[in-house]
């Protein structure tokens, strides 16, 4: 059984100097009885926007240990791994190089090696969020290998060449693997005999905070409302001509953009007077903005990096008691079409922002739908999803040990 217990959380160390182990792991090992480790190759910085990987990691530190590897920083003054221990529990392991060459890349794979030693990893389950690390840990001991697919990496903005190899090799030699979303599910279901789709799901109690009566943070309390908001990274996904739009048809509504932006110039940016961008916020502070938004909006581009997302910001705009308007975002419309309205034009959004602001002044037809939604939500978390993945992993191990045992 992969549930040992809950543990407490090793308390974070004194701050050190970054090194190759700045500080003595045996603390850490001595903290659980799980006999477990998890290491995880990460495309996003644990400290990038709660999503995910966040919430996964921070489940399994509750009984094991994790190794949290993110893509290399360079221009560090020498080559190093950075490592600190996450209040969660997680331990955030960064490679510092001096530069962006394939001797530096290469240096990856032996502190890597050294890292196992050290702080002496076992019973490891290799977790792979970015095909890019196969390069420099597929030698790397583990008992069991685990691809979680959350995005169709190839076809964000800037994905490297050499990514689709990669994802081949680590679907050939992973031995489960999860997907994001349904859509997902089914473009990746016939490359691997083992896929199962894991859709990003929902801490329920964090964004009901929402519906109470929150302090409302003073750089959005000075904006006057209807208030109509976005909590996520805005990027290439983001369909800026549809949000620009609707602004110029209604002046008299307030657009509330939350989150970092990303991989896109911020001078593309629509500049309207009536959208306003706040900037990324903590995942604890999202509730007090979510309480005061009138309607919740996924305004996303249909474009490549769109085709196979499934938003989380949707079970979390639910559970706030927003009423949500997304434009026809395929993983949105086959699970919440009954939940959320779907437009696509600027016009058809707008009338739908409409419908939402008027389905709120109506306390029986809001009532109803919230009690929906309430019931949709019932059926998931992010425990359960936890739940699930560990299942299916413990079983993936039991093959790895019979065949094991077989082949002696």
């Amino acid at each position: 059984m992969h549930r040992v217990g809950k543990t407490a959380a090793p308390k974070k160390p004194a701050t050190s100097k970054s090194s190759l182990i700045p500080f003595p792991f045996e603390r850490i090992e001595e903290t659980f009885d799980s006999g477990r480790d998890l290491v995880c190759f990460s495309h996003l910085r644990w400290d990038f926007v709660y999503q995910r990987p966040q919430h996964l990691m921070t489940r399994f530190a509750r009984e094991g240990r994790v190794f949290y590897v993110e893509e290399p920083q360079f221009g560090s003054s020498q080559t190093k791994l950075s490592m600190r221990v996450d209040g969660s529990g997680v331990c955030v392991v960064i490679p510092e190089l001096t530069d962006d060459t394939p001797e530096s890349r290469a240096s990856i794979k032996g502190m890597l090696k050294g890292m196992f030693s050290e702080c002496r990893i076992r019973n490891c389950i290799k977790w792979y969020y970015t095909p890019m690390a196969m390069a420099f840990t597929r030698d790397l001991p583990c008992s069991v290998l685990v691809y979680d697919c959350m995005d169709e990496l190839s076809l964000f903005r800037g994905a490297p060449r050499e990514l689709t190899d990669y994802e081949a090799e680590l679907m050939r030699r992973a031995d489960v693997v999860f997907t994001g979303g349904f859509s997902l599910y089914e473009a990746k279901r016939s490359r691997h005999p083992n896929v199962h789709p894991m859709p990003s799901s929902i801490d329920v109690e964090h964004f009901k905070q929402a519906r109470a009566s929150l302090k409302e943070p003073a750089d959005q309390e000075c904006i006057a409302g209807p208030k109509l908001g976005f909590a996520g990274v805005i990027d290439e996904r983001m369909d800026i001509d549809l949000l620009a739009n609707v602004a110029d048809s209604h002046p008299e509504w307030q657009f509330i953009m939350i989150g970092p932006v990303v991989k896109i110039d911020p001078a593309v940016l629509p500049g309207n007077r009536n959208i306003h961008y706040l900037g990324q916020k903590s995942y604890g502070d999202l509730p007090s903005y979510i309480a005061k938004w009138d309607v919740a909006l996924m305004p996303f581009a249909s474009n490549e990096a769109t085709r196979y997302i499934s938003p989380t910001k949707t079970p979390e705009y639910l559970a706030a008691g927003r009423p949500v308007v997304s434009t026809p975002i395929r993983d949105v419309v086959h699970t919440y079409k009954d939940l959320v309205r779907i437009a696509e034009t600027p016009e058809a959004f707008g009338k739908a922002i409409t419908d939402s602001l008027e389905e709120r002044q109506n306390a029986k037809r809001f009532e109803e739908w919230l009690t929906r939604a309430d019931r949709f939500l019932a059926n998931t978390s992010w425990d359960r999803t936890w739940e699930a993945m560990m299942t299916l992993i413990d079983s993936a191990i039991a093959t790895r040990d019979v065949a094991r045992a077989n082949a002696s």
